[in-house]
């Protein structure tokens, strides 16, 4: 085989190389499982995009009943989301038999979950202190709302004033009863947040336990090819150096040859002159 041809071969993946070695194969629900997980991974980026966009506007003169809507449902589906692949990277992790490449891609994915989740629980908290705020914020109001309407009412008025105020102050009691209703929905809502929060708190450190494993895993084969490529280069130099070796005494023997040859030849020139 020629040093072309080596070079071709080497060049191949490895799955067409050694095919015959485990080791090498590529397992193809392996490669189908990985490929799904990261594919997931690439639309959680977009989904943590538009959530950070939206908790930008909470605390704001831009913030909504819609706004708030927004962040709740994707707060809800990306959380989702990050439980469904934690699942499958569970899955990943408890894999066996699995060569060096499909090991990399193991650690990569969950070095990959363990950033964005990282980056998602960020914006959890974010939107969690923005809303404890709003609701603590519009629960003072309504207070105030009702005290100031209760002194209102404690006056010496007259049974006529009172007549004619009691459709206003019953249009007052049901815009009360409203936002003491979207207060009530809005804690709701902070309390999902927490309870995901702390969902997502016992992932990151199944996942952190998960990329540590790997870590030294890949440790492992990290060291393992430098070992390899110290001996190869240790190799070529011992090669090297016997060559130079060889190459050396194959002079001395060729000096040593032709001075035996030029004594031959004296000393035959002598015995015929004599």
């Amino acid at each position: 085989m020629s040093f072309n041809d080596a070079g071709a071969l080497e060049s191949q993946p490895t799955t067409w190389r050694r095919s015959d070695d485990p080791q090498y194969a590529d397992d193809p629900e392996f490669q189908a499982l990985t490929t799904t997980l990261s594919d997931k991974l690439f639309t959680l980026t977009s989904s943590i995009s538009r959530l950070n966009n939206q908790i930008s506007l909470l605390g704001t003169r831009r913030e909504t009943d819609r706004v708030r809507e927004r962040v709740q449902d994707l707060l809800q589906e990306t959380g989702d989301s990050f439980k469904d692949i934690g699942e499958g990277l569970k899955r990943v992790s408890a894999w066996e038999d699995l060569g060096p490449s499909q090991k990399y891609t193991q650690g990569k994915l969950n070095q990959e979950f363990r950033a964005s989740l990282t980056e998602f629980q960020v914006l959890q908290r974010q939107a969690l202190e923005k809303q404890r705020a709003s609701a603590t914020a519009a629960r003072t109001a309504l207070e105030q709302e009702e005290a100031a309407g209760s002194q209102q009412q404690g006056g010496g008025q007259q049974q006529q004033q009172q007549v004619q105020q009691q459709e206003p102050r019953l249009a007052d009691q049901s815009d009360v009863d409203f936002q003491e209703s979207l207060i009530i929905e809005r804690e709701s809502e902070i309390r999902n947040i927490e309870q995901s929060v702390g969902e997502l708190n016992e992932l990151f450190r199944d996942v952190a336990h998960m990329v540590h494993e790997q870590g030294q895993s890949l440790d492992i084969i990290s060291d393992n090819v430098t070992q390899t490529r110290d001996d190869t280069r240790n190799a070529d130099q011992q090669l090297r150096t016997a060559s130079r070796h060889q190459k050396s005494a194959r002079g001395k023997a060729c000096c040593l040859l032709l001075i035996l040859v030029i004594v031959l030849t004296v000393i035959i020139v002598a015995a015929v002159l004599g």
